[in-house]
């Protein structure tokens, strides 16, 4: 009697781990991206210059976004955004640049509320160059931000294309290790569609790198940006802020950061 209800037990645990582990594979997106959420209008902002723009892609798609000329001789910074919403809501930022005379372009990776699609690592990462691409053709030095997953097309874009600078906030070494510190029991590497391995694109990054993060940061831990940089082969600074969160940098001041860092990136071409 002992032994049967040992190995019924048993076989409800094996039984239950095989359905968590199936419902997160097949949950996996919807758990990684949340793309939904308000597009705010250029007309809502203080942005005098930005306009919508459509970019295409590789699969006959359109990538939406905001993009503002520089002012005279100034840089224009290609922004990537993280895993949630749309570009637009992050205006405040935009409205920074363009004070500044930086020139901007962001846009909503594909599946996000700006561009129309489905969303995959492999979509992401062709829409950042895309949007690279783009912003080249207007001419002008360009520079390149990579917030939280967008560190990751950030880095790839640096690896394959050349600009000023790349900054990369709240970066991972990887989203597949990020996903296996908080699966620990799950076999994350042999499941995960969208594994961004920033680690092994970092290598072919030549442009100078800033790397910032909090030591506060619970959605990607701040060993992660300290890993990365480790393997950064031109390294600037990495820049942690004691006590900060994912989403705390920019008041902790990393736009003063951002300006001296691409001042000197800028300076150096």
């Amino acid at each position: 009697m002992v032994r049967k209800i040992l190995f019924g037990t048993i076989a409800v645990v094996i039984i239950a781990y095989i359905a968590l582990v199936g419902l997160l594979y097949v949950n996996q997106r919807a758990l990684f991206y949340a793309q939904d959420g308000r597009i705010y209008e250029i007309s809502e902002t203080a942005l005098e210059r930005a306009r919508l723009v459509s970019i295409p892609t590789g699969e006959g798609d359109a990538l939406g976004g905001w993009y503002s000329p520089p002012q005279d001789t100034m840089a224009t910074i290609v922004y990537y955004r993280g895993n949630a919403g749309s570009v637009t809501a992050e205006y405040p930022r935009l409205e920074a640049f363009a004070a500044e005379g930086y020139g901007f372009l962001a846009v909503d990776y594909r599946g996000f509320p700006l561009s129309p699609g489905e969303i995959s690592e492999q979509s992401i990462l062709e829409d950042a160059l895309a949007a690279y691409d783009w912003a080249a053709e207007q001419g002008g030095p360009l520079l390149i931000w990579g917030r939280s997953l967008g560190a990751s097309p950030a880095i790839h874009v640096a690896s394959q294309r050349q600009s000023a600078a790349l900054l990369l906030e709240t970066p991972f070494y990887s989203a597949v290790s990020v996903a296996q510190e908080r699966y620990p029991f799950v076999p994350v590497s042999l499941l995960m569609l969208d594994q961004f391995r920033s680690h092994e694109w970092i290598a072919d990054v030549e442009e100078p790198v800033f790397v910032a993060h909090g030591t506060a940061d619970k959605v990607v831990s701040v060993a992660n940006g300290e890993r990365l940089f480790s393997e950064v082969p031109n390294p600037y600074d990495l820049w942690i802020v004691e006590g900060a969160g994912h989403a705390d940098l920019w008041a902790a001041g990393i736009w003063a950061r951002a300006q001296e860092f691409f001042g000197s990136a800028l300076e150096g071409t």
